[in-house]
């Protein structure tokens, strides 16, 4: 797709989908068959990266985490790897910390795994939380906001549960330049789709993810889309030469 073009794309949309409803039931189709193998598979494929990624967000959070009585919402958690690492940065302070994911599957795995923690979990549509305005110090999501099929609709519902002053941080995909950036795309679409539905025995999701992030919006129009929706201070920093990146705005 032409880059002038990107700017009118409205969501994820898996092959064969027609409209955003049937995007988003063939999204929660495709991570409930890969909930059983999903913890594994994202460590394996991305060498274990993705747990300093995932600190690293953490990290720059730090001064909301670290405050009493903050309230966070972890959107699209999955089995709840970032909102893991919410909670250690929290330390003492103890935020009250929210997973939310429309999977039912990938909760069961992320309510087994907190055994013995104050993390909590919800069964919720990012597009349609069930939450009132203006309750959250801090909205994350890492590696599930490209899978919405509407962008600008999930931005807009973040800014809405978010309190005045709030911050929310997206933790995604990118695509490198370069020499590395077409070692990355052989590797991320030709190799990766193997070892996944090897592992998986799911195809669709694993020759799905490179295609999803290849629609992705550039990180100049993800910063314009955020600012629309009513963030300001929007950024982006890019991690491991910017084969993911962290977005971050502020209410």
């Amino acid at each position: 797709m032409p880059k002038a073009e990107r700017i009118e794309t409205l969501g994820a949309a898996p092959e064969g989908t027609q409209n955003p409803q049937a995007a988003a039931r063939a999204v929660r189709e495709m991570f409930t068959s890969i909930a059983p193998r999903y913890d594994l598979l994202n460590h394996l494929l991305s060498l274990n990266v993705d747990r300093l990624w995932w600190r690293r967000a953490a990290r720059t959070f730090s001064h909301i985490l670290r405050q009493h009585d903050s309230r966070v919402l972890d959107l699209c958690c999955g089995t709840g790897d970032m909102a893991f690492a919410l909670h250690r940065r929290g330390g003492s302070a103890s935020p009250q910390i929210v997973g939310a994911d429309f999977s039912h599957a990938m909760l069961q795995r992320a309510h087994a795994k907190s055994a013995g923690t104050s993390l909590k979990w919800v069964e919720a549509d990012a597009l349609t939380l069930p939450f009132a305005d203006a309750q959250f110090d801090l909205v994350t999501a890492a590696f599930g906001f490209r899978n919405l099929a509407d962008y600008d609709a999930g931005l807009r519902e973040m800014v809405r549960v978010l309190r005045p002053g709030g911050e929310c941080g997206l933790l995604d995909f990118g695509e490198p330049p370069g020499l590395l950036g077409r070692l990355y795309r052989i590797y991320f679409r030709r190799v990766l789709p193997g070892i996944g539905t090897l592992i998986s025995g799911v195809k669709g999701p694993y020759a799905y993810l490179p295609a999803s992030v290849e629609k992705f919006p550039e990180p100049s129009e993800m910063l314009e889309r955020m600012r629309r929706a009513g963030f300001r201070e929007a950024s982006w920093s890019p991690y491991t030469f910017g084969i993911a990146g962290l977005y971050r705005g502020k209410k």
